[in-house]
């Protein structure tokens, strides 16, 4: 799975002048993202994502990279903590 990060601010056209389009390039200037978290946080269809992908790309602002292996994540506990093991 791949990663990507704006180079630079673009200038976008009007066809990628909406708010999710906007959302998106905020998140790829401030860290290396993926396909899937773009979607995620942005509400913008997976059709969407590549075609402002690709429309970067072709503009050589894209850069993209393997992304790294995920971290197991944490157990989160909610109240009331179980703090003895039950028998």
């Amino acid at each position: 799975m791949k990663e990507f990060k704006i180079t630079a601010w673009p200038d976008l056209p009007a066809e990628f002048r909406r708010t999710a389009y906007r959302r998106m390039v905020s998140e790829l200037s401030q860290r290396y993202v993926t396909e899937h978290h773009l979607q995620k946080c942005t509400g913008a269809s997976a059709h969407d994502v590549t075609r402002l992908l690709n429309h970067l790309e072709t503009c050589e602002m894209l850069d993209a990279r393997e992304a790294e292996e995920e971290l197991p994540k944490r157990r989160r506990l909610s109240w009331p903590f179980q703090l003895f093991a039950s028998h």
